[in-house]
């Protein structure tokens, strides 16, 4: 059985041995390093080749966020995906923390399986972004004063989609999941995540969680009418 190697990056080394206790529970998860620190976040995810970050965002002389950016932006540390701790599910650092280069967050009160599940999601390089934090990322982005992109930005950076992909992006921009899409453009799941792909590997987007970044960079971000429906539709 393949071995998911995992590093854990916490100021507290209380919460670190729990987690170190839940990763090796799983038989396909094992922890190589511990790092207290950013700095050594960043210089054992090289040494101890890790697959998977679980970062805390809040830590001594290096924050998990300028940690993550080090991480996403080596090109030795391509293939480690960076897993974001948070103490709630949608905080204000979540949308910077995905414009660092991480895969998701996940919030530390969940329980051992989510978290095993969490490691193994972003690990097989999918983004750990629920649809209904998807909402609560973008209910927090549209409160906060983030610099909107002139809209002459939105062609250049989706010029090569074609029209399918760029209402499959706009929709996950929204939060709605594969299956919603497919429904929304009659189309099948699988043909939703083909387009999601595709749209990925143009657009260089690492997951999900940066495609949805993306979205909002080019100008497709939903409206707050747009979201209001969403949010109910998901209650």
């Amino acid at each position: 059985m393949s071995q998911i190697r995992v590093l854990i990056a916490d100021d507290q080394a209380i919460v670190r041995a729990g987690l170190h206790t839940i990763i090796d529970s799983a038989p396909d998860l094992t922890v190589v390093a511990e790092a207290g620190t950013g700095n050594d976040a960043v210089r054992l995810a090289r040494t101890s080749r890790a697959d998977v970050v679980l970062m805390d965002i809040r830590m001594p002389d290096l924050d998990g966020l300028a940690a993550t950016r080090r991480i996403t932006a080596a090109d030795d540390l391509a293939g480690v995906r960076v897993l974001i701790l948070t103490t709630f599910e949608v905080d204000e650092y979540v949308f910077e923390a995905l414009r660092a280069g991480a895969s998701g967050f996940l919030g530390k009160g969940t329980g051992p399986e989510a978290l095993i599940d969490a490691v193994r999601t972003v690990a097989r390089g999918e983004a750990l972004l629920s649809p209904g934090a998807t909402r609560g990322l973008i209910a927090r982005y549209l409160t906060l004063d983030v610099p909107r992109p002139e809209p002459a930005a939105e062609p250049q950076l989706l010029a090569g989609l074609t029209e399918r992909e760029r209402e499959t992006v706009a929709l996950i921009a929204t939060g709605m999941s594969n299956t919603e899409i497919a429904d929304h453009l009659t189309l099948s799941p699988l043909t939703v995540k083909t387009h999601a792909n595709h749209a990925m590997t143009k657009l260089g987007a690492r997951d999900r969680a940066q495609l949805v970044v993306l979205a909002y960079q080019a100008g497709l971000r939903p409206t707050s009418r747009t979201l209001s429906v969403h949010v109910r539709s998901a209650r």
